[in-house]
């Protein structure tokens, strides 16, 4: 990719609600590109849409990059040369710009109703010929302009589109012409005098220094006209930034991904116990390759490894399954603190511990014996309760497997063998039940050691039987069985 000058990328959402995988892997490669280059990672809100974009949303935004560990060198929180950073607070910028373009003739203004323009296309789409401004207002007399704001019409400013073609060179899909009989005169600033994305974005892009605009695939149709903004603020060829339009990531389904084929916010990821390097190292992979078959990689190895030239320009599909693998490989790879402080919020959420010390000391045992065995966060609660519960109860679903007279046989005999264990540790408890259960009385380990796990954690399903009880205690584990007997 061009790199000619010093790199400057920018990640500019309009936050109109949780950011999706989509809105993340466009950060994610311009973050990794700007720390591969030694350039700089922009964050700028594009928030002229009051209606849909709200402080919440926008506070959403910034706590969603924190989190992932995309650290932005310039913009809100950060500060910098080229503020303000939300596009709400540069109204007046932009329509300095918009009023020039109207001086030099680039623009003009535009007084059809929406019913007008609607009427248009109708019998555009008759014609069967593409649909787009039929440049009725183009050329306007004083008179005319005089009689449409006699009768109460607001107009908007509308770029003028030159005959021809725009052609320029996208960084992963090559070069890339548009005719301008498909690209109409387009509207800069609304009625009301709020600019419209294709003035703003490309206005901050110049302003603010970018050098290179990694995106999604479904803007590259707006490109042509960011170049003719460029144009009518008299930027040099040499100055636009350098495209690459990155491609569309879809569902299972073959259909662009969206919340109907599994699309859920970032947000959602992270209460599911998703760890922020897991959902990077697999965005990454959308549409990138670090060039072997690796799929776990690191930040560090991202910002290493990363090129645009790596980027494929055919469409990623998004894998839940695949992102659980390695969402469960990067719990594994953590320490057991790293482990604890990123589980303990998800106990204390699910009311299992309160968070005083004698209970994560306890947790911090426990957790080596589920690290291997779960692929997110939100399954520790389930898996550790047991150890928790002041008043036990046994799951509903496998109260039957205990009810029996062969799995009642299973925990006297149990009961019995364990009220003899002397040093209560897993080891001990597990060649005391082995010897019983098993070698005397012929059970299969299935059998035999269900019915107590049930007895013990309340559950079919529990960390490995022995080491849970021997962190339970002989005490608590002789009154569980006691009462399990009694069901």
């Amino acid at each position: 990719m061009t790199t000619a000058k010093k790199v400057k990328v920018r990640f500019a959402p309009s936050p109109t609600g949780d950011l999706h995988v989509g809105n993340i892997r466009t950060a994610l490669f311009d973050w990794a590109y700007a720390r591969h280059t030694g350039g700089t990672f922009l964050f700028r809100i594009e928030d002229t849409d009051t209606t849909r974009v709200t402080d919440e949303y926008i506070q959403a935004a910034i706590d969603t990059l924190k989190w992932l560990g995309l650290q932005w060198d310039e913009g809100p929180e950060v500060g910098g040369d080229n503020g303000p950073y939300l596009q709400s607070q540069r109204l007046g910028i932009y329509a300095e710009w918009a009023q020039k373009f109207l001086d030099q003739g680039d623009a003009y203004y535009c007084y059809c109703s929406p019913e007008e323009l609607e009427a248009v296309r109708e019998e555009q789409r008759k014609a069967n010929v593409a649909p787009g401004y039929n440049g009725h207002c183009r050329e306007l007399t004083a008179d005319q302009i005089t009689a449409f704001k006699a009768q109460g019409r607001e107009g908007v400013v509308r770029m003028r589109m030159p005959d021809g073609t725009t052609t320029f060179t996208d960084e992963i899909r090559g070069d890339v012409t548009f005719d301008h009989k498909f690209v109409p005169d387009f509207v800069l600033v609304r009625a009301d005098g709020s600019p419209l994305y294709t003035l703003a974005v490309a206005v901050d892009d110049i302003l603010m220094g970018v050098t290179h605009v990694l995106r999604g695939e479904d803007l590259l149709s707006s490109t042509p006209r960011q170049i003719r903004v460029y144009q009518a603020m008299g930027v040099k060829i040499e100055d636009y930034p350098v495209f690459a339009h990155l491609p569309f990531v879809m569902g299972q389904d073959n259909a662009k991904l969206s919340k109907r084929n599994g699309e859920v916010s970032i947000a959602w990821y992270r209460e599911q116990g998703y760890l922020p390097e897991a959902i990077c190292n697999y965005l990454a992979l959308l549409g990138w390759s670090p060039g072997d078959d690796r799929e776990n990689i690191s930040m560090k190895e991202l910002t290493e490894l990363f090129t645009v030239e790596k980027v494929h320009s055919s469409p990623a599909r998004f894998d839940m399954k695949k992102l659980e693998a390695i969402n469960g490989d990067k719990i594994r790879a953590l320490s057991l603190e790293e482990f604890a402080t990123w589980t303990m919020p998800f106990l204390i959420k699910a009311g299992v511990i309160t968070g005083t010390d004698a209970e994560i000391e306890l947790v911090k045992k426990a957790l080596p014996l589920i690290q291997e065995r779960i692929v997110k966060l939100d399954e520790a609660p389930q898996l550790l309760k047991f150890l928790f519960i002041e008043k036990f109860a046994v799951d509903g679903d496998a109260v039957s497997k205990i009810s029996d007279a062969a799995a009642k046989d299973i925990l006297k005999r149990s009961l019995a063998d364990l009220e003899g264990v002397a040093s209560w540790n897993h080891e001990s408890i597990e060649a005391v039940l082995r010897a019983s259960l098993i070698e005397e009385l012929g059970l299969k380990p299935r059998i035999a050691f269900t019915a107590l796990r049930i007895a013990t954690t309340g559950s079919t399903i529990s960390p490995p039987l022995f080491e849970s009880m021997e962190l339970l205690g002989k005490e608590a584990c002789l009154a569980r069985i006691t009462q399990a007997l009694s069901l």
